[in-house]
């Protein structure tokens, strides 16, 4: 079969599509035909070597298909089954084995390529407003990158449970489309500071998955006792910095990070079934903004890392 592999660090270049061998469901683990998969930073962090994987490496964490074969003792799944998945790695291929413990069935009325799209990013999205911080009503809360596929279902899950988002976005088109998913102020990066002040005396929380480029404006941004949930860093890692700037407001600062929000399967499911009704009732939408073969995975990754996408951007192999 035909996958994405890379056998060094580095940019796009370093992605080579590849022949290897199908692969064979252990006990415990279910074959999948890949229907589409995600692309992610957290792909662009393992291929530069932020996040450090043993090479060679096949690429991509998050997808969805069809059930092709079972391995033994998994039970609760037949062939032909929809299903989609995140934090596996090998997703960048016609085929991947999947342990059965984390599959997500896709229910009927979400199409397997809204699934794909939606998984990773949407499970991000329902922890960060539900853990990270819980919003409540009328609280302010910043989202930087509100037009990127997180920050889209962000502005609306945090309009949903009642909060008012200020949004930055790079261009006025990412602004119109941070408007258009319920921002009450949509700006650019330097205006954020008076956008939240216009709208409040703080942000209750800053969700912040740029990084490098806003952490001090997020910090900057907050209301006393406020939380900088940081999840992110499309712009570079944030350098180090004296956590007595936290006192100035007794602020909170947290980085978290997907895995220990799903790492028990009812948690996973349960996250996964209110993604699913809120994209079934209208709450997010799934928005796929671009759809590239395998042969195009550099194109995907380059458009991805130059912050040149809105939405979702999906390999469909």
């Amino acid at each position: 079969m035909r996958a994405v592999v890379f056998e060094e660090h580095g940019d796009q270049s370093v992605l080579k599509v590849k022949e290897i061998p199908e692969p064979t469901p252990g006990p415990g683990e279910v074959l999948v035909l890949v229907e589409a998969s995600g692309v992610n930073f957290m792909d662009v962090y393992q291929r530069t070597g932020t996040y450090q994987v043993a090479l060679p490496f096949t690429l991509g964490s998050e997808g969805a298909g069809t059930v092709l074969h079972l391995g033994d003792g998994v039970e609760g799944l037949s062939p032909g089954d929809r299903v989609a998945w995140t934090g596996v790695p090998g997703s960048h291929a016609q085929q991947a084995v999947v342990p059965a413990d984390r599959l997500v069935p896709v229910p009927d009325g979400i199409s397997t390529e809204q699934a794909a799209a939606a998984i990773l990013q949407g499970l991000t999205a329902h922890y960060l407003t539900h853990d990270s911080y819980a919003v409540r009503g009328g609280d302010t809360v910043l989202v930087h990158a509100a037009a990127g596929g997180v920050g889209r279902l962000l502005t609306r899950i945090v309009t949903h449970l009642g909060g008012r988002v200020v949004a930055t976005a790079g261009t006025d088109e990412k602004r119109h489309i941070a408007r258009a998913d319920g921002a009450v102020r949509a700006v650019a990066y330097a205006d954020a500071l008076a956008a939240v002040k216009e709208v409040s005396d703080g942000a209750a929380a800053v969700y912040d998955g740029v990084g490098k480029d806003t952490f001090d404006t997020s910090l900057e941004a907050l209301r006393p006792r406020g939380t900088l949930v940081l999840f992110g860093a499309a712009s570079g890692k944030v350098p180090p910095f004296d956590p007595l700037r936290l006192m100035k407001g007794s602020y909170s600062l947290t980085r978290p990070t997907l895995g220990h929000f799903i790492a028990a399967r009812h948690e996973l499911l349960e996250r996964a079934g209110t993604l699913f009704d809120w994209i079934a009732d209208g709450v997010v939408e799934v928005a796929v903004t671009g759809r590239y073969p395998l042969d195009d995975v550099r194109d995907a990754y380059a458009a991805l890392e130059g912050r040149r996408t809105t939405g979702k951007v999906l390999i469909i192999p």
